[in-house]
């Protein structure tokens, strides 16, 4: 839609109607044909073919790749119109892909890391952090010494320096991660490293210990992060089960002291 501002002033009369059609319906560059936006613009193919050479593309369809590479990569963008169901049915797809994806014995050995080291450091940035935050949250319930990083308003490297030798740094980072991310990771190089991502950081699958994939969609201008949030779930659950008694004691004791503080309305 940029483009279509920024060349507008030097389009033709014929060439500004599919402009206005596109801003105004802009699945349509997706869900039609040159054909049809034609028709519906009352324009010709061949107009509508020279209107996307003029945006700069080779053709409709590199016009539409690009488009749906720009949602791939995270940008908010509407790709297909929407509704409960569809909405339902991506969510149902996300979970399955993530789940069939994943090892059974690789969750069982990183539930394993998160029940039996001394220290669990969860690191995540902007739409990770309240997935890492949720993590601590749920850990904590079962177990001691997690933390999240980074604290609001606080750089990385004095806590990055005081890892310890049997900490396993979990970082939660999905597609437009901070530029920071990359060099985190390298900084960890001789610390055991859990990635919890979307299938674009498959790139660091050789940089981490375990690498967990989840996938959030792309449909909607918006990902959806129902399915990490269920992998979380389901690793919690995990650890709770390795810690057999210790996690009940401590949810007992937990209890107990919200009851104590009135903390929780019940």
């Amino acid at each position: 839609m940029t483009l279509i501002e920024q060349s507008y002033p030097s389009l033709s009369p014929s060439a500004r109607s599919i402009a206005n059609y596109l801003q105004q319906q802009p699945l349509a560059l997706i869900s039609q044909s040159i054909a049809e936006i034609a028709t519906n613009t009352k324009t010709s193919k061949a107009t509508v073919s020279r209107f996307f050479r003029q945006l700069g593309f080779a053709s409709h369809q590199d016009a539409k790749q690009a488009l749906l590479a720009l949602r791939e990569s995270g940008f908010p963008l509407n790709t297909k119109s929407s509704s409960l169901s569809s909405h339902i049915e991506q969510e149902q797809k996300n979970l399955s892909l993530t789940f069939e994806g994943l090892n059974a014995q690789t969750l069982q050995s990183v539930a394993t890391l998160l029940a039996t080291s001394s220290r669990i450091s969860l690191i995540g940035f902007r739409n990770a952090y309240p997935l890492a935050l949720h993590f601590r949250q749920q850990l904590k319930q079962v177990r001691s010494t997690v933390r999240v990083l980074p604290q609001p308003g606080q750089t990385l490297a004095e806590d990055l320096t005081d890892m310890v030798d049997d900490e396993v740094v979990v970082l939660v980072g999905f597609r437009r991660r901070t530029r920071i991310f990359k060099k985190i990771i390298e900084a960890l190089a001789n610390h055991t490293t859990v990635l919890i991502t979307d299938p674009t950081g498959q790139i660091y699958n050789q940089s981490v210990d375990h690498l967990l994939v989840c996938h959030l969609g792309q449909d909607s201008p918006f990902d959806s992060y129902a399915a990490p949030m269920s992998l979380i779930s389901q690793l919690c659950n995990q650890v709770y089960a390795a810690l057999g008694d210790k996690a009940g004691k401590r949810t007992r004791r937990i209890s107990q002291l919200y009851a104590q503080l009135d903390e929780l309305e019940i």
